[in-house]
């Protein structure tokens, strides 16, 4: 079998006209690489912000939170997403007839109370 050359319809290009070409593409990467440095250091400073601190903080501390009561809904088949109207929908009541600290008390008190009946079935259970 005969090999057959491959034909390019392009012009020929002059090696000045490559040069200037790749000269074009390298100032091109060159441009992309300072926007990143300066999105970078701009990203960092914000970062650094102690609004943003706080914010972080507050997110990952509302993060583990919902996993662990995620965990412990588990066995029942709900989760947070599923509850969370129904308990903004209890606390908007709450607040409008003003008994928030009644709530937190009872709230208080159960917690009280089932930390008492867990170590109460863990001594048991030895």
């Amino acid at each position: 079998m005969q090999e057959h050359p491959i034909v390019s319809l392009a012009a020929p290009v002059s090696k000045e006209a490559a040069l200037a070409e790749r000269k074009a593409r390298l100032m091109h990467q060159a441009d992309m690489y300072r926007v990143g440095i300066v999105h970078a250091r701009a990203s960092v400073v914000h970062g650094a912000r102690p609004e943003a601190l706080l914010h972080a903080a507050i997110d990952q501390a509302t993060w583990a939170l919902r996993a662990r009561v995620d965990g412990l809904l588990r066995p029942t088949g709900i989760t947070v997403g599923t509850i969370m109207p129904f308990a903004l929908g209890l606390l908007r009541l709450l607040a409008r007839r003003r008994l928030v600290k009644p709530a937190l008390g009872v709230l208080v008190a159960g917690a009280a109370v089932a930390l008492y009946v867990r170590r109460r079935r863990a001594a048991a259970a030895y």
